[in-house]
């Protein structure tokens, strides 16, 4: 590969990471063709770009990016899952190969909005519910408010009419 062909790989790494929400990165040492077959169909899934890029372009790649701070993690075998959208179920398609027994993928880091995230932190991202989730339950706590509003309202003439009829019962007994 000439330098050329380098600079145009950093370039497009460059534009990527700029557009992106998060990144993650993992040593995928070990991995058989099948297993990184099935990891890469999940991740195009949602829409995220999966890729293996040499350390020293994505080091230069990331500089002026939010996520200069990925590299004291380029070492080794090294890929990248990059996500435009959902940081949430890229964390969690990963974790789900990360947890594999035979530990052949590994989580090293990542980044979401310029912050690091270490292997850990990666795993409480994906326990967190998704996004239609998140949104079902605020909309359900915005809600309740004026649904508990509402039914004081509805009650408040069942109990003057149970009150009424308890006087009316009362003065009927005592005549």
């Amino acid at each position: 590969m000439n330098k050329d062909n380098k600079q145009q790989l950093v370039t497009e790494m460059h534009d990527c990471l700029t557009r992106s929400k998060a990144i993650f990165l993992a040593d995928f040492r070990g991995m058989n063709v099948g297993q990184a077959t099935t990891l890469r169909n999940e991740l195009r899934g949602i829409s995220v770009e999966y890729r293996v890029f040499k350390n020293t372009l994505l080091d230069l790649a990331a500089k002026g990016t939010d996520f200069e701070c990925i590299t004291p993690f380029l070492s080794g075998p090294t890929a990248i899952a990059i996500t435009y959208d959902d940081p949430v179920g890229t964390a969690k398609v990963l974790s789900k190969f990360a947890k594999d027994p035979l530990g052949k993928f590994v989580l090293k880091a990542g980044a979401l909005s310029g912050k690091l995230l270490d292997a850990k932190q990666i795993q409480y991202l994906a326990d967190l519910p998704s996004r239609e989730v998140l949104i079902a339950k605020m909309l359900g706590s915005m809600q309740a408010p004026a649904t508990n509003f509402v039914g004081v309202l509805a009650a408040l003439p069942g109990s003057l009419v149970r009150v009424l009829d308890a006087i009316r019962a009362q003065k009927e007994n005592t005549q």
